[in-house]
């Protein structure tokens, strides 16, 4: 079961050059915004995807609401990657966003 992330935690950790954003919503969904600097892999993709994220690296997953980010967290840490999803995605992120 993923490790889950605050938005405060998450906006400290963001700043971090160790720690990576990774977005897992839909393409429609990121059009509408996405957080500063993340990293933009749909979910459904993610499993084809892992060997383009730095397994040196620590990952905040998010996604709308926290289920999808939970299971790319899930997976990303299966796959021995370090990864924590955002409590409440971006329903409950108030930090900088950029379209």
């Amino acid at each position: 079961m993923a490790i889950e992330i605050s938005k405060d935690a998450a906006k400290q950790k963001h700043n971090h050059k160790n720690v990576e954003v990774l977005d897992v919503r839909m393409k429609e969904e990121v059009e509408e915004g996405m957080i500063s600097g993340a990293i933009h892999i749909p979910l459904d993709e993610l499993g084809n995807r892992i060997n383009e994220l730095n397994g040196n690296k620590e990952y905040i997953t998010v996604c709308a609401s926290g289920r999808r980010s939970a299971q790319a967290a899930d997976t990303l840490t299966e796959n021995g990657v370090q990864a924590q999803s955002l409590e409440g995605g971006m329903l409950g992120w108030d930090g900088s966003v950029t379209k």
